[in-house]
This record gives C-alpha cells, structure tokens and sequence, in this order.
C-alpha cells in the first residue's frame, strides 16, 4: 500500500492552509478505506493515521470488528461518510464517532433515539446537496434552516457542522464555488445563532481548493491507497 502517499498529502493540507492564512493543525485528514482491507488500514495507523472514513455500514462493521483488537490502543476515530438509511441507524451509532451524513429529521430522529438507547451523544454533521446532480444526497440550502431547528431538539445528537459533496470535475478549480457556498451557508446559519465548526469537504483532486475555502476535514481515499479495485 502506498502509505508514503499520505506524507506527501498532509505536506499538499499544511501549503494550501498556509496560503489561506489559517494554521495547518485546522484541517483534519479523513483516510477514506472504502473497500480498502484491514490489513492496509493496520498499516495506516502505524503509519500514524488516526481517522477514517467509510461508506457502508456492512463494510464498516467488519472491518472494524476484524481490526478492534489490533488497534485498540490507538486512538482512532471512525466516520461514516456514505448516505445512511434509517434502518442501518442503530448500527451506524454503535460504530461510528461521526455521522457525516444526515440528511433529513426523520434520519436524525432516528439517530438521536439509537444514540439515547446506547446511552452515548452521537456526533453528526449534516450533508448540504449543493449540486443538481440526482445521484448526490443531502439536504437542499432551503430546507437546512428547519433540520438545524429540528436538530436542536435532539438531545443526544451533537452537530458539529456541514458537509457536502460537488460534482466531480477534472478541473479543481471548478469545484471552488462549492466549497465558497458551503462556508457562506455556515456563516449565515452562525448568525442565526447556530454554532457549526466544522466544514468536511474536498477529496483527493480538490481538496487543496477546499482547504482554500475553509474546509476542517478533507475526505482522501484514492490519493492515499491508490485506485480502487
């Protein structure tokens, strides 16, 4: 596994956060292991990666069970940044640290009476749709307010901030205006009073420009582990 390539991404966050002005330490790295064995995670973690993303639920739940013992006195911390359906909910809140993507009440309902069943405050993001795409999940900018005000209500729920995805483009730079969208959603959404931190957005061949337009959290897979098989 190409685990080197992780040396080189993190030297590619600390350059564009510089250049934005903002510290390095801002910017977490999301080792995405879609389809990515244990193996290759191990081998991730000693090479001194703490975070991970994953997509399936069903994927998660073995990797994560397979490395558990191995890894158990590392910190590390699971996200689940692939859609969610509310029947996986239970499942996802006994695995993940983060769920990245909650789109709808009826999803973080289900997720807040998961969490209080587990006796844990299950930390989310919400998924903003910004593209027009029909196979992208998320929100839409004009139902964000009233998720936000449903969301305050859940009591074992702890929204930490957004999260979207572009379309992809060959050209980073054409994913920049969403990027810029979801920071100008963040901040008008502050104003109204709600607290949201965190930005997860930009993958391996954007997330420099992310970086550039505040993103807290890139998700890399490919750049890291190479193509998928």
């Amino acid at each position: 596994m190409p685990i080197e390539n992780a040396s080189l991404i993190l030297k590619k966050m600390s350059h564009a956060a510089m250049r934005a002005g903002r510290c390095p330490s801002e910017v977490k790295l999301v080792a995405v292991t879609k389809t990515v064995g244990a193996e290759a995670v191990k081998k991730a973690v000693d090479a001194g990666l703490r975070c991970f993303g994953e997509n399936r639920v069903q994927e998660a739940q073995k990797k994560i069970s397979d490395l558990i013992s191995e890894i158990s006195n590392s910190r590390i911390e699971w996200h689940l940044i692939g859609h969610l359906q509310k029947n996986k909910a239970k499942y996802a809140v006994q695995l993940f640290d983060v769920i990245q993507t909650v789109d709808s009440a009826a999803l973080a309902e289900e997720l807040n009476r998961q969490a209080e069943k587990a006796g844990k405050i299950q930390r989310i993001l919400i998924q903003v749709k910004l593209s027009e795409e029909e196979a992208k999940h998320g929100v839409s900018e004009k139902e964000l307010m009233s998720l936000l005000e449903e969301i305050k209500g859940l009591h074992n729920l702890k929204l930490e901030g957004l999260m979207t995805m572009p379309p992809y483009f060959e050209d980073a730079e054409k994913a920049r205006p969403y990027f810029k969208r979801l920071r100008e959603i963040r901040d008008e959404a502050g104003r109204e009073g709600y607290s949201l931190p965190e930005l997860s957005m930009g993958m391996s061949g954007d997330f420099e420009v992310a970086i550039e337009e505040g993103a807290t959290m890139v998700r890399i897979g490919t750049a890291i582990f190479g193509e998928r098989k």
